[in-house]
Formats: structure tokens, C-alpha cells, sequence
């Protein structure tokens, strides 16, 4: 883990859930399961060049994986 590595918020860091939840359903509503597959992809990948920080994707996508605790 290099120093500039932060790590990994595992508690709530986000003001209003709901409404997070509503937005992200709103973006699903009217596709296809192909286009939604779609969206979340890219939604991965900008948010994953917005951390910018290698060693805390990898950290949540092994939490997302089930091969560690949050």
C-alpha cells in the first residue's frame, strides 16, 4: 500500500441514502437489462477514475465480492 493510499470508507458517507437509491433507480428506469448492465459499467468506471486511487477500487471490489468485511 503506497502513502497515499486512503482507506476504504466502510461507514456511511453519504448525506441522504434515499435519495442516492432513488437517483440510481431513476437512471435504470426505461432500459433494457442490456442498456442497465451498460450504465452501471460506466458508472463504475467514472467513479473509479474519480477516486483515482488503485488499492481503494481494489479493496471495494473485494468487499463487493464477498471475499472481505466491510
Amino acid at each position: 500500500m503506497s502513502p497515499m493510499t486512503a482507506p476504504l470508507k466502510d461507514s456511511l458517507n453519504i448525506p441522504s441514502p434515499d435519495e442516492l437509491y432513488a437517483l440510481l433507480l431513476r437512471a435504470h428506469e426505461g432500459l433494457t437489462p442490456a442498456e442497465s448492465l451498460k450504465l452501471d459499467a460506466k458508472l463504475v468506471l467514472l467513479l473509479a477514475n474519480h477516486i483515482g486511487d488503485l488499492e481503494v477500487v481494489r479493496a471495494a471490489l473485494a468487499v463487493a465480492k464477498g471475499e472481505e468485511k466491510c
